[in-house]
């Protein structure tokens, strides 16, 4: 081979430089397709039961980036505008889809424009909508997104689709078909009457529940009583208690809903807080005061670093003065921390954190694991303006270290 490529030299460098490009061109080909290999190889399998329900709102979301909020009777010129798929459900879902679950939404939509858009957007996604009752006229939900570029902060104006979800839009048998093989039902809080009706059915098919508890809202106290899981907005546990804190709040959580395995409070780029209940009752585990434990547990927190991190504690029995005593395991979990110039829009940041919960939970992730996938996941889809856009797949190279 080298008496060739010697001959090709010396009597026609052009037919030597083609043959070594085309070599080159060949070798970057293969090249990539061994580091694509190894990368997919990479992957850890998708869980054995990746079938999960979510129950709630999807919705068309009319976004419009501004340079700056208007006051009051102002008038501002857009920098952008984009429309897509909305609703706490619709984005989780969307969120576990992609990253290897297999959702089925239970929701409602209308027959309108709107309503096809939500449909078609979901099933390209791998979503399944053969549970979505569609209704003959009325409107399909949607909200306005104003996104400030120079707060990078969001503001939503939702309206609600009409007619409701009510319970007689579901029959037991399509609820029974909505839930075969399912590993967990997930709720966003809407729908309160018929969202209670449903998560009976699954407590009764003893299928874990997950909440999201983003507000106070009617309803919410019962639907929270059947749950396995609850995630909540940085304001809801001590709304929801009137604890004097968060750590606080957490330990009453747990006590007031005995069936809880564990709360998650979200805090933006405060990152995290999860209290995970333990069965071990001994009586030689330390008490300690909460406030003043996590005060000690946050010194633990590695302020340069960039990427999620988790910060777990001993098991513990939690006091929270005027509330009661819990045993159970604190974890920190960070956020990213993304550069100013990369973070675009926080709409739906939560959604994917609770897309990243539903998979760690089906893949019997540990806290130390599934805070900082959630974390990650949250934080790609902050890269760009919309609640889905920015969700990553399960091969992308920024989430995929996190699914082990």
């Amino acid at each position: 081979m080298a008496c060739v490529l010697k001959l090709f030299a010396v009597t026609n460098g052009s037919v030597f430089s083609l043959h070594l490009n085309s070599r080159r061109r060949f070798h970057r080909r293969f090249n990539a397709k061994i580091k694509m290999s190894s990368s997919d190889a990479a992957l850890p399998s998708l869980p054995d039961n990746r079938t999960v329900v979510g129950f709630g709102m999807t919705a068309v979301d009319f976004l419009a980036t501004v340079d700056g909020f208007p006051k009051p009777d102002d008038k501002v010129r857009s920098a952008s505008l984009k429309v897509e798929g909305g609703g706490n459900a619709g984005n989780a879902l969307t969120c576990a889809a992609r990253l290897g679950l297999k959702p089925k939404l239970i929701s409602k939509v209308a027959d309108d424009s709107h309503g096809f858009a939500i449909l078609k957007e979901l099933e390209a996604d791998g979503v399944d909508t053969s549970f979505i009752v569609v209704s003959k006229g009325g409107s399909s939900t949607f909200s306005y997104v104003l996104v400030d570029n120079q707060t990078k902060t969001r503001t939503s104006i939702y309206t609600p689709g009409d007619p409701p979800m009510m319970p007689d839009d579901l029959s037991q048998s399509t609820l029974l078909s909505a839930f075969d093989g399912a590993r967990l039902v997930y709720f966003d809080g809407m729908f309160p009457e018929t969202a209670l009706f449903v998560a009976q059915e699954a407590a009764r098919n003893n299928i874990p529940i997950l909440v999201e508890a983003e507000s106070l809202r009617e309803g919410l106290d019962e639907l929270l009583k059947l749950a396995d899981f609850v995630t909540c907005s940085a304001k809801f546990p001590q709304a929801w208690t009137q604890a004097p804190s968060i750590p606080s709040a957490l330990v009453s959580m747990l006590l007031r809903l005995p069936n809880i395995n564990f709360v998650v409070v979200t805090l933006g780029e405060g990152g995290c807080l999860m209290l995970e209940r333990s069965a071990n009752e001994d009586s030689d585990i330390e008490e300690r005061d909460v406030e003043s434990f996590l005060e000690f547990l946050y010194k633990g927190k590695d302020d340069s670093l960039a990427i999620p991190t988790c910060i777990p504690s001993a098991v513990t029995k939690f006091r929270a003065n005027g509330i009661g005593t819990i045993c159970g395991r604190f974890y920190i979990g960070t956020a990213e921390k993304i550069p100013d110039s990369e973070l675009i829009d926080t709409t739906g940041a939560g959604d994917a954190f609770i897309g990243a919960i539903m998979y760690a939970i089906c893949a019997n992730m540990v806290p130390e694991k599934m805070l900082p996938l959630a974390a990650q996941v949250a934080a790609a889809k902050c890269r760009a303006l919309g609640a889905r856009t920015g969700l990553p797949r399960r091969t992308d190279p920024h989430v995929a270290s996190f699914l082990h």
